[in-house]
């Protein structure tokens, strides 16, 4: 089942989501839990958190989603890397990569199995 919990606000350092606030990047799963985003997956390849390891994307991704919301920070610092892209582009994962507070709108009007990441600093 896929439940997508209303994102209420984002602040530099923050997001709340159904009325918590969480102090973390978070991943919103298809049955709507909401975990801690596993950054080491990526600093531990790049050096950084802005750059989505295949790792990461691997950790992230689930057979039954349609599509992957990234809000990509406050001011849009996240990217993709190429074999992260690649490996959405090979199970036809539609992904939509926009700075946080957009990436937000996209997530409370999302239709369908859609799994979420939001970056709550740069």
């Amino acid at each position: 089942m896929c439940m997508n919990p209303i994102i209420d606000s984002t602040d530099f350092g923050s997001i709340t989501i159904t009325g918590t606030q969480y102090q973390h990047d978070v991943i919103i799963c298809l049955d709507g839990k909401i975990k801690k985003r596993k950054k080491k997956l990526s600093k531990a390849i790049y050096g950084t958190s802005h750059i989505i390891s295949l790792d990461e994307a691997k950790y992230v991704y689930e057979d039954d989603a349609e599509q992957l919301i990234i809000g990509a920070g406050q001011f849009g610092r996240v990217n993709l890397s190429e074999d992260a892209a690649s490996f959405f582009r090979e199970k036809h994962f539609n992904v939509v990569l926009m700075p946080t507070p957009m990436a937000i709108r996209e997530w409370n009007k999302a239709k369908g199995a859609t799994i979420g990441l939001f970056h709550v600093t740069c």
